[in-house]
């Protein structure tokens, strides 16, 4: 799992038993093609000087965090280096090559933690894109600006993402894209980035290089992603559809009429690996971007959650996904990752 990632996400493959799938699923080097939503936004009393995310829904950690599930790491903090460390080691064992992390503008808490997030990734073989959220104040020309200041303060390092089969330029997504109209601007960064709208409607991307969905509740719901698809094939644009295990928030978010999207033992992300790889959704897309590592408050990370969690309140666990139980269970869709990641690429080669 720690051999370096290869353009193209090839690589020597090895076998991996995973259940629910072939014994002998093929596990390959970790895939630029499939990037994964990071959020680097916790904080502890011991690292950070106090709590930071975990107290949504007006909980106390360490025990009580605003999840409904709760991590095997614990109510960990990002800016610890052996968490990092950790979580790189279970993207490599997921196949994924690139980690696109939460990022809310320069200077701000997300993006102390970048060089962090940058040295041990390059410890990996992984690659670093780029989540700009829509923080207080952004416009297109910001999101311009924010490019800029990327490229100049990190795009010297490693593990800094560019794609080699679109020009060597690196990933921008840009969350609630739809919220700006004109995004002219962006015509200044087009031959060194790659911006990703979140949309399905092409007439909203104008001036983007690439499209991605974010929305794993969508996902699982017949998404009708050919037309997208089509869209950004005959335009030269990248096509990201993202996908997820589930979406539960109701401890994160009290009284949030927001569906849960029931992870089904697994059942629900491989119907949506399924839907995003189908001919009839314009599959195999570009690149397969996952909702998500660590995005706890939504009930949405593959990172593993703990089989035996505090009793301060009652969590749910990864139990029966895939066949597993107990602390086996606890890796079960970092390992199904692989699995599809490897189902992505030979898709991809055909």
């Amino acid at each position: 799992a720690t051999t370096p990632a290869v353009a193209g996400g090839r690589a020597a493959a090895t076998t991996l038993a995973v259940p629910g799938a072939p014994a002998a699923a093929p596990r390959l080097a970790p895939s630029r093609n499939v990037h994964i939503f990071y959020y680097p936004w916790y904080g502890s009393p011991a690292v950070n000087g106090s709590w930071r995310h975990w107290p949504q829904g007006g909980l106390t950690p360490p025990d009580r965090i605003g999840s409904d599930f709760y991590p095997a790491a614990g109510a960990y903090d990002s800016g610890d280096r052996a968490v990092v460390d950790r979580h790189m080691g279970w993207l490599a064992q997921a196949g994924t090559g690139v980690l696109v992390t939460s990022w809310w503008g320069q200077g701000g808490y997300e993006d102390q933690r970048v060089p962090l997030l940058l040295d041990a990734a390059a410890a990996r073989g992984l690659k670093v894109a780029w989540h700009i959220e829509p923080y207080a104040g952004r416009t297109a020309q910001s999101v311009v600006d924010d490019i800029g200041y990327l490229i100049q303060r990190y795009g010297g390092h490693p593990a800094f993402h560019r794609d080699a089969a679109h020009g060597d330029r690196g990933a921008y997504y840009v969350f609630e894209s739809l919220r700006i109209a004109d995004w002219a601007p962006l015509d200044q960064v087009a031959d060194r980035a790659i911006v990703l709208a979140q949309t399905t409607d092409v007439s909203k991307v104008a001036h983007f290089g690439g499209m991605y969905t974010y929305d794993a509740i969508a996902a699982g719901n017949n998404p009708q992603w050919a037309g997208p698809a089509a869209y950004c094939r005959d335009h030269g644009m990248v096509w990201a559809p993202s996908i997820g295990p589930g979406y539960l928030d109701d401890r994160a978010v009290p009284g949030n009429t927001t569906p849960t999207l029931e992870r089904d033992d697994g059942a629900t992300y491989d119907l949506e690996w399924n839907n995003a790889l189908s001919p009839a959704n314009g599959g195999p897309p570009t690149w397969v971007s996952i909702t998500s590592f660590n995005e706890w408050h939504e009930g949405s990370q593959i990172e593993p959650a703990a089989s035996a969690p505090p009793t301060a309140q009652s969590y749910r666990t990864y139990s029966g996904a895939y066949g597993r139980t107990g602390a086996a269970a606890e890796t079960a869709y970092l390992d199904r990752t692989a699995y599809w990641v490897a189902r992505f690429e030979a898709a991809r080669r055909r």
